[in-house]
């Protein structure tokens, strides 16, 4: 007994320091984009930042353990406070500070399903997410559109239907040419479509054909993970989504099951190399693809 006592105890040390050394190794690297607008990457979704006289302004903030090393970042840019906080969507990996930031201060903005699906217990791929306090809700939620006058600049805050879930947003600062597209451009990777949160491959390539309305070759685009990106890359980002697609329904046209779909590597071929190398596989978008075009 007293061994097993000694080895459960090493196994939560052993996991208690492996967590906090990964804790420590996160570094909040803010990426200047234009003279008032950043990206800053650490872990989790890119968080944009907005700042000038008026004030701070935030999109997303990933996780709660890390909001003083994310308010650290801020201040080494500006020592004017968040007033405003933009969630692109509901996702932890992007609403994890909300409370935080809320006793910062911050005016926490979304749309409205953002708010309806923080506030009850939800499940995010097979796992159990509790509803989040109230003091990190959003307190202003819109149903289609809105705008923020902000530092001199019109920043628009646009809904996009259904794509990687069924509250994403849009952020296009229109004066600096800059968009944040949340996850709903997954950059350099197989995009995750949380059908249990209302997304699905139509409305998420919807998503792209809107940004791409409004973007130009000069537009800097901030995806909701990994690096800077383009309009030209968008484009290309797009044509591997619409022909997976169509590929897909070409299977079901003819009959076959998802196992089939899952199963088919020449759906993805020339493209499981370059995106599928994280937790969506090649694999993983066929099924996903496949579920969403039928409904299941």
């Amino acid at each position: 007994m007293r061994k097993l006592k000694y080895a459960l105890g090493l196994c939560f040390t052993f996991a208690l320091t492996v967590s906090n050394a990964q804790n420590k190794e996160v570094v909040i690297e803010p990426v200047k984009i234009t003279d008032n607008i950043y990206m800053l990457k650490g872990q989790g979704g890119n968080i944009g930042l907005f700042v000038g006289e008026d004030g701070a302004f935030m999109i997303d903030d990933q996780f709660a353990k890390l909001t003083p090393k994310i308010l650290k970042a801020i201040k080494g840019i500006t020592d004017k406070p968040v007033k405003y906080l933009i969630n692109t969507h509901w996702h932890g990996d992007h609403t994890g500070g909300n409370e935080n930031m809320s006793k910062e201060g911050a005016v926490i903005i979304s749309h409205d399903n953002v708010r309806k699906r923080m506030s009850v217990e939800s499940v995010v791929r097979g796992r159990k997410r509790p509803a989040s306090p109230e003091s990190a809700l959003p307190v202003i939620t819109f149903s289609k559109d809105m705008m923020v006058h902000f530092n001199g600049e019109d920043v628009l805050i646009s809904h996009v239907h259904n794509a990687h879930t069924d509250g994403d947003a849009h952020i296009y600062f229109t004066s600096s040419n800059v968009l944040h597209m949340g996850d709903t451009y997954f950059q350099g990777k197989f995009p995750y479509i949380d059908l249990t949160s209302g997304g699905s491959i139509n409305g998420y390539i919807a998503a792209i054909d809107k940004a791409l309305i409004i973007s130009n070759d000069d537009t800097v685009i901030i995806p909701g993970h990994r690096g800077l990106s383009n309009k030209k890359e968008l484009l290309g980002y797009k044509e591997m989504l619409v022909t997976l697609k169509n590929r897909v329904q070409k299977a079901i046209d003819s009959g076959s099951s998802l196992e089939e779909v899952k199963n088919d590597t020449s759906i993805t071929k020339e493209y499981a190399e370059k995106y599928g190398k994280w937790f969506i596989t090649a694999e993983g978008i066929r099924e996903t693809i496949y579920k969403s075009l039928t409904n299941q």
